[in-house]
């Protein structure tokens, strides 16, 4: 008998390196990626090779060079060099892809390039392709696909696995159970480690990153967490009720995927128990899920600031209808600044002065506007400010404002002065200056907060609305200024 267990501790030992090995690779394939997205010129990167190749003039000569490096590559690797190419190069590639590795890069690609490519894909041929993925990679590829794909998809699946999907396609893409695996392993808090080592080894594979199993009740109701760990160093004949922890409280499968995402990263997690509204097992999480979250959001966040929701590399009409809204949006928030400035015409005309010097003051409460804004958004993507710390983030950002105006405006107002020799025009735009960015912090603060009580995100809204304010609030102080004390 503790021959045969040391023989499974052994095998459990091996699968279980074998899975962080695994995961390591994982992780360092995407450090790649975004390694070569911040600086190219540091390192030749396999898919910076690659794409190279595929974009070079006689590429017809380098096919099979170009075979030989897909099979040297990481899927991830593969993804990032389909990610970076246009459209036509980006074809030619994937059509040099071997049927058998598809699956693993379409995982991998970002929601629009793999929705780009699926569309061209049979659903006979894309169930050969996706079948060996990880149940969580299948339902977050069939979450993207029309209802009508999708069915015919799941009816061509076996019974069990297509039960298994339906039910994860029930929760949405942005939470727990939409991010979950159910491939787990749980047992009773009855059986002893012998009879779970038993167990373990009747398994011809333990699932992806099992660092823990689940102890569940007759009922499947989670009760808590075994450690492999524990299982490896502990004697035999002890219980599971002796081992197994309870403090860490189960993911609730509507939990948010940001939400996820920051408890992972907390508590240093691999992997995470995911239960439905009465307490019933029903997946779980592993930390190559949640890396993606985070990149996926950082990603959106990027983009998002400026409006844009498109590929890199998306064709020109798609690319025109993603930006063209927010563009719009923009115009119309310039036609409120310029009826602003309209409202001081007659000041404008008798000092020309003013209409060289308005940009300087609209210009410096943008850029102080977006730098809180900034803060604000990082802020509230991490869930680090709420009622009672936001008092104190307002106190700092309006008295950095005031040092900041009150210092710029010292600069400002001399050069204004050296300028145009007027000791009032001087003052005016250094009064307006510490105005403009006192108002520029304020409004840092309070604009995201009131898009997020509205469902719209900061990230995208926000410097359009900042920096209208910021415009407004400027030309109002310069120009009102101007006209009481000039006029």
């Amino acid at each position: 008998m503790v021959l045969a267990w040391q023989e499974g501790l052994s095998l459990n030992i091996e699968r279980r390196c074998s899975s962080l090995i695994q995961e390591k690779d994982n992780f360092k394939a995407a450090w790649v990626r975004i390694n070569s997205m911040i600086d190219n010129n540091s390192h030749q990167f396999p898919s910076d090779e690659l794409i190279e190749s595929i974009q070079g003039k006689n590429v017809s000569s380098s096919l099979n060079q170009i075979k030989r490096m897909l099979g040297n590559m990481h899927s991830s690797e593969i993804a990032h060099s389909l990610e970076s190419l246009p459209p036509k190069e980006r074809k030619l590639l994937w059509s040099m892809i071997e049927i058998q590795d598809e699956g693993e890069i379409i995982a991998e690609l970002n929601d629009e390039i793999q929705q780009e490519l699926i569309a061209e894909i049979s659903a006979d041929e894309l169930i050969k392709i996706i079948e060996d993925l990880e149940l969580d990679e299948i339902v977050d590829i069939l979450q993207a696909l029309p209802e009508s794909k999708t069915q015919s998809i799941l009816s061509n699946m076996s019974k069990r696995d297509s039960k298994r999907i339906k039910e994860a396609l029930i929760y949405p893409e942005d939470s727990a159970g939409g991010l979950m695996n159910t491939d787990i392993i749980s047992v009773r808090p009855k059986h002893s480690l012998e009879v779970v080592m038993r167990y373990l080894r009747a398994q011809k594979q333990l699932p992806k990153n099992t660092d823990q199993i689940f102890v569940v009740s007759r009922e499947n109701k989670y009760l808590g967490s075994l450690p492999i760990s524990s299982i490896l160093v502990s004697e035999p004949l002890l219980n599971t009720r002796e081992l197994m922890e309870t403090a860490t409280q189960p993911l609730d499968a509507d939990l948010r995927d940001k939400d996820v995402a920051r408890l992972f990263e907390q508590n240093d997690w691999v992997s995470a128990p995911v239960v439905d509204e009465n307490s019933y097992l029903i997946g779980r999480i592993t930390i190559d899920d949640v890396v993606d979250v985070i990149l996926e959001d950082a990603d959106q966040n990027f983009l998002g600031m400026a409006g844009i929701t498109e590929d890199t590399f998306a064709a020109p009409a798609r690319a025109v209808r993603g930006r063209v809204l927010w563009l719009a949006i923009n115009l119309m928030t310039a036609f409120i600044a310029s009826m602003t400035i309209s409202l001081f015409q007659a000041t404008i005309d008798q000092i020309v002065y003013l209409a060289i010097l308005m940009p300087i003051v609209a210009s410096m409460g943008g850029v102080a506007g977006t730098q809180t804004l900034t803060i604000m958004i990082r802020g509230l993507a991490l869930q680090q400010i709420n009622s009672t710390n936001i008092k104190w983030l307002f106190k700092r950002e309006v008295a950095v404002s005031i040092v900041n105006g009150l210092l710029l405006s010292v600069l400002v107002g001399g050069i204004t002065f050296l300028w145009f020799q007027e000791i009032i025009i001087s003052l005016l735009i250094s009064v307006a200056m510490v105005i403009n960015l006192v108002s520029s912090a304020v409004a840092g603060i309070f604009i995201p907060i009131v898009l997020r009580k509205f469902n719209q995100d900061p990230a995208i809204a926000g410097s359009v609305v900042v920096t209208t304010f910021t415009d407004v609030i400027g030309f109002l102080s310069f120009l009102g200024l101007a006209t009481i004390f000039l006029t």
